[in-house]
């Protein structure tokens, strides 16, 4: 310290004060009072401590004169050492209690690494299968969430059992066969998830799931040039999924009935899409965006009540605003934009859909690859259906 300077030393858990200049060297410390000590009652110790090593400075006087004193180094200083001991077990003790703490707390932690969205894939007996998985916390303890299978819409899970990273959960089926309750286990694996689904069937699947992407964009779309997906003269640019039904009949594209569906050869990110189509009485059919996400055709009654898995519902997860069907054997129209997870859906003229998030894929999806492209699939597994346009408007 500065000669003639003010020093903060500590004494036991407080703070003292002196004046001073202050050598020591190994052993003892000799420390000189240069200016009167106003601020300590006569009589009084002040003591501080270095590195591995206690001190105690001698009484000082009050006055106006330079007073010496020599101070030797003390083994033992009981008083001192026993708060030094004290204060050390308190020390222990916090950061014992710390440790058991953050123990504790690791259970809760790692709950928090299953919530969120998770795009699945099954191994079935070595072909892939895609498959949805969404977990929340519902107050402060228990999870629950959304699962999509292979085939279906997205069916409510009441609990998601959740213990030292493993989890559990059942559903009963709902167009599957079987009569038992499908089961699904796993565990959080690094940055994914993995584990087996026991069918309704009794069937047992490995399984692997990774976290689905947020597909948020950062600026508006530039459109580019529309495209005639649907030539109006043959299935060119087209695939069928087995064994094919779909032809062209007066330049309309016509599935007469139930069999493959179709898939276009090109693949699509963010795009503006405009359909018109036609179905008979009770038909069904769909438009799957990316391959992966289902804009449900079928005949349903305009005077239905709204729902995800009737006409222009997004397939069990976003119902429209209202039924805008024009009914079985009439001509009508799907304009769907689609930028990352966010679709608008006009029917008809009407737009029933605005701008709303689509969480996950649905049942049927080609895949579970979310953040990829993906091409334009139609439905052609559930009754007849027809197709006059398919215009696609891409994004650059």
């Amino acid at each position: 310290m500065d000669e003639g300077g003010k020093k903060w030393v500590q004494s036991s858990g407080i703070f003292t004060e002196k004046w001073g200049k202050m050598t020591y060297s190994t052993g003892k410390m000799t420390s000189y009072v240069s200016k009167p000590y106003h601020s300590r009652p006569a009589g009084k110790f002040i003591t501080t401590f270095f590195p591995q090593k206690y001190y105690l400075v001698a009484p000082c006087k009050r006055g106006n004169i330079d007073n010496k004193i020599r101070v030797h180094m003390r083994k033992e200083i009981l008083v001192l050492s026993m708060s030094c001991l004290t204060l050390l077990g308190s020390a222990a003790s916090v950061l014992a209690e710390g440790r058991s703490v953050a123990v504790t707390a690791q259970n809760p932690a790692d709950s928090k690494d299953l919530i969120g969205r998770w795009d699945i894939t099954i191994d079935q007996d070595g072909k892939p299968a895609p498959s949805w998985l969404e977990v929340k916390l519902s107050g402060n303890r228990t999870l629950v969430g959304y699962f999509v299978g292979v085939s279906g819409s997205a069916r409510p899970v009441a609990k998601v059992n959740f213990d030292n990273g493993k989890f559990s959960f059942s559903i009963p089926p709902q167009w599957e066969g079987g009569n038992q309750d499908f089961v699904i286990e796993g565990a959080l694996a690094g940055a994914g998830i993995e584990g087996t689904i026991t069918t309704s069937e009794g069937k047992k699947y490995n399984w692997k799931g990774v976290k689905a992407p947020y597909l948020k964009r950062t600026a508006a779309p530039v459109w580019g040039k529309a495209i005639n997906l649907f030539n109006g003269k043959d299935l060119a640019g087209w695939k069928a999924l087995g064994k094919n039904q779909w032809e062209v009949r007066n330049g309309v594209l016509t599935s007469p009935h139930s069999g493959a569906n179709l898939i276009s050869e090109q693949t699509f990110t963010d795009f503006k899409l405009h359909v018109e189509f036609r179905y008979q009485k009770g038909s069904n059919s769909g438009v799957y965006l990316r391959g992966r996400h289902e804009v449900q055709i079928e005949d349903s009654p305009a005077d239905a009540h709204p729902a995800s898995v009737l006409f222009s519902g997004v397939y069990g997860f976003l119902a429209p605003s209202e039924i805008a069907a024009l009914g079985p054997d009439k001509w009508q129209s799907y304009d769907i934009t689609l930028i990352g997870r966010m679709v608008t859906i006009v029917v008809n003229g009407k737009t029933v859909i605005s701008n709303q998030e689509i969480p996950g894929i649905t049942g049927g999806a080609l895949d579970s690859n979310e953040g990829e492209p993906g091409p334009i699939y139609i439905q052609g597994d559930h009754g007849p259906i027809e197709f006059r346009k398919i215009v696609i408007t891409p994004a650059k």
